[in-house]
C-alpha cells in the first residue's frame, strides 16, 4: 500500500505508521487517565463507608459520610469567599477535627494548604503568612492571641476564619479575629463537588522547614506525591481496614506524615488530641481501643516512661511508627517490654514525611531483644512508592560500598520528592544537584541494602582527625537507666579541634553523676568517642520533639570558652 503524502490526512497516516501498535488509536483521556489526588480517597470513603466512624474528638463523633459532606461544604464556602486555584490557605490549629478536615477541604477548593507549626512565635508565623502569600487564615480559638500578634506584624492581610472549639475551654471565650466562622461556613454552603486538580503536578500543600539556621524554607507538595505517600503508609505498615489511629503526631508536621489521606484510604478512625501529653494519650490508648499511632522517638520515650510508672503492659500490641531522629536501641527495647510494636521510618519534610522503612524480616525474630532493637534502629529501605534510596559520595555522586562502614549522604529520587522550595530557586537547585534530593544526613549502607544514619552532616564531630558519630555516643548514654533524653554535640577543643559534649535530661527518679556517665560510656565506646563534659538539664526541643542541636552547640561553645 502506497503511503499518502499530501494533505493533513497523509501526515496523520504517516505518523500512524510510525507509531507502535500499542499507541495506535489508544489515547489517554478522562475515561482512562485521571490525575492522582487524595481527594478521591475521601470521596470513596464517604460513599463506601458512610456510617463508619471517621473522627472522634472529645464528645464529637463524625462518620466518613459526615466528613465527606462537611469537607465538600467547607470547600464550597472557601470558593464563595473568592478562594481558588493556587491560593494559599494557612491554618493554625492543633490536632482537632478541623485540622483533619482541612487536609481535604482546602485542596478541594482548588487552594494550597499551609499548616503552620502551632508552637511558633508571632514573628515566625508572620514570616510564613507573608512568604506564602496567604489569602485566607484559619485560626483555632485557643491560638487567637499569637495569631493576632502575627497578623499585626505581617504585610499580607489574609481573610481570617475563626475555628471555635467546644472541647478546649481555654479558647471558648476568645474574641473572634475575623468576620467568618468555620462552622457557619460549613452550614451555609452546599456540598458541591470538589475542584479537582487539572494536573497531578498541581500544588496541594506548603510546609515550612524548622528554620533552625535562619528563615524556614517553604516545601511544596503536589497531588501525585500526597496520594502516593498516603497509600505508601498503608502499604508499608500493612494497615487493616478501619484502624483506630491516635493523633500524637502534629498534623502540621508534613501534613501529619500524609496520614489524614492514609486513613481515608482505609476508612480508619482519627482520634484527635490537642496535645501529645503522655497521660491523656495513654488513657485514650486503653479507653478508645487505639491500634496505631505515630511520633518522634521523644514521644515514644514519654509514653513508655508513663506506662512504666503506671506498671502498665498492654494486653495487645500497640503499633507505632517513629521518626524524626534515630530511636535509641535502649528506648526501643523498653518500648517493646511495655507492648509498643515500633516500626522505624525515616524521611524529611522534602519527601512528604516518611519515605523509608526499617522493613522487618521474619528471621529477625530469632535474634535477642538487644539485637532486635539494634536492627530496628536502622533507617532501612525505600518505601515502595519511592523510586530510589541511595547513599552517595556528595562530591562525586558515586554510590558508597555496602560495607556498613563507608559514610556517604542519603539521597532520594522519585514521585514523593517535593516540587521544590517556594520562591527559592537557588535552594531548590542545590537540593537537587546531581539529579537526586540531597538529605544532608550521613549514613552507611549495610550489605543487606539497609541504610543506617550516623549523623547529620553538620552534627558530625571531628576530633583529632577522627570522625565521631553523635548518634553512636547518644546510643551509649541511653543504655544507662538514669538517662531520659540525651544529645551530643561538638565543642571546640584547643588540642583535638573538637570534642563531644553531652547534654542529658534525667529520667524520672534517675540519679547519676557526670563521672559515672562518662565511665559508663567508656565501657561501650573507644575513649576518644566519649563525652568530655556532661551537662544536666532540660533540653531545648522543637514542637515535633526534635532536639534543637543548634542551641546546644551554642551552649557548648560558651562552656568551652569558659
Amino acid at each position: 500500500m502506497l503511503p499518502l503524502t499530501h494533505g493533513k490526512l497523509g501526515v496523520c497516516l504517516e505518523e500512524c505508521n510510525r507509531m507502535s501498535i500499542y499507541d495506535q488509536g489508544l489515547r489517554p483521556g478522562p475515561h482512562n487517565n485521571v490525575p492522582l489526588t487524595p481527594l478521591s480517597l475521601l470521596t470513596r470513603a464517604g460513599r463506601v463507608y458512610p456510617d463508619q466512624v471517621s473522627v472522634r474528638y472529645g464528645d464529637q463523633v463524625c462518620t466518613w459520610g459526615d466528613t465527606l459532606e462537611r469537607c465538600l461544604r467547607l470547600a464550597s464556602g472557601l470558593r464563595a469567599l473568592g478562594i481558588g486555584k493556587n491560593d494559599t490557605v494557612a491554618v493554625l490549629a492543633p490536632n482537632t477535627q478541623a485540622a483533619v478536615e482541612v487536609a481535604f477541604a482546602v485542596p478541594g477548593s482548588g487552594a494550597v494548604l499551609n499548616m503552620i507549626n502551632t508552637r511558633l512565635d508571632a514573628q515566625a508565623i508572620a514570616f510564613i503568612l507573608d512568604h506564602g502569600e496567604a489569602k485566607a487564615f484559619l485560626v483555632d480559638a485557643g491560638l487567637a492571641d499569637v495569631a493576632a500578634a502575627a497578623l499585626a506584624l505581617a504585610q499580607t492581610q489574609p481573610l481570617v476564619i475563626d475555628i471555635a472549639d467546644s472541647v478546649d475551654a481555654a479558647g471558648a471565650d476568645a474574641a473572634p479575629l475575623g468576620n467568618h466562622c468555620y462552622e457557619a461556613l460549613i452550614e451555609s454552603n452546599d456540598a458541591e463537588p470538589f475542584t479537582m486538580p487539572e494536573s497531578e503536578w498541581d500544588a496541594i500543600a506548603l510546609n515550612y522547614t524548622s528554620g533552625t539556621t535562619g528563615n524556614p524554607k517553604g516545601v511544596v507538595y503536589h497531588h501525585r506525591g500526597a496520594y502516593l505517600n498516603g497509600l505508601g503508609n498503608a502499604l508499608e505498615w500493612a494497615l487493616p481496614h478501619h484502624p483506630i489511629y491516635l493523633w500524637t503526631l502534629p498534623l502540621f508536621h508534613c501534613n501529619g506524615w500524609c496520614f489524614p489521606w492514609t486513613l481515608a484510604a482505609v476508612a480508619g478512625e482519627n482520634i484527635c488530641l490537642r496535645a501529645p501529653e503522655p497521660a491523656p494519650a495513654l488513657d485514650l490508648i486503653e479507653s478508645a481501643g487505639i491500634t496505631h499511632l505515630s511520633g518522634a522517638p521523644i514521644v515514644l520515650n514519654m509514653l513508655t516512661t508513663e506506662a512504666e510508672q503506671r506498671g502498665l503492659k498492654f494486653k495487645r500490641a500497640i503499633r507505632m511508627t517513629t521518626a524524626g531522629a534515630a530511636p535509641p536501641a535502649a528506648v526501643l527495647a523498653r518500648a517493646a517490654e511495655v507492648g509498643f510494636d515500633v516500626t522505624h521510618v525515616y524521611g524529611l519534610t522534602e519527601v512528604y514525611g516518611p519515605a523509608t522503612i526499617c522493613a522487618w524480616k521474619e528471621d529477625y525474630n530469632n535474634e535477642s531483644a538487644a539485637e532486635q532493637a539494634r536492627l530496628k534502629a536502622r533507617q532501612g529501605v525505600n518505601y515502595t512508592v519511592l523510586e530510589e534510596l541511595s547513599v552517595r559520595n556528595p562530591d562525586t555522586m558515586e554510590l558508597v560500598p555496602k560495607d556498613g562502614a563507608t559514610m556517604g549522604e542519603i539521597m532520594f529520587r522519585g514521585n514523593i520528592v517535593m516540587k521544590g522550595y517556594l520562591k527559592n530557586p537557588e535552594a531548590s537547585a542545590a537540593a537537587f544537584a546531581g539529579g537526586h534530593f540531597r538529605s544532608g544526613d550521613l549514613a552507611v549502607w549495610h550489605p543487606d541494602s539497609y541504610v543506617e544514619i550516623k549523623d547529620r552532616s553538620k552534627d558530625i564531630i571531628i576530633s583529632g582527625g577522627e570522625n565521631i558519630s553523635s548518634i553512636e555516643v547518644e546510643g551509649a548514654l541511653y543504655q544507662h537507666p538514669a538517662v531520659g533524653t540525651a544529645a551530643v554535640v561538638a565543642a571546640p577543643h584547643e588540642k583535638w579541634g573538637e570534642t563531644p559534649y553531652a547534654f542529658v535530661e534525667l529520667a524520672a527518679g534517675g540519679s547519676v553523676t557526670a563521672a559515672e556517665l562518662i565511665a559508663h560510656c567508656r565501657e561501650q565506646l573507644a575513649h576518644f568517642k566519649c563525652p568530655s563534659q556532661i551537662v544536666f538539664g532540660e533540653l531545648p526541643k522543637t514542637s515535633t520533639g526534635k532536639i534543637q542541636k543548634f542551641e546546644l552547640r551554642a551552649r557548648a561553645q560558651a562552656l568551652a570558652a569558659q
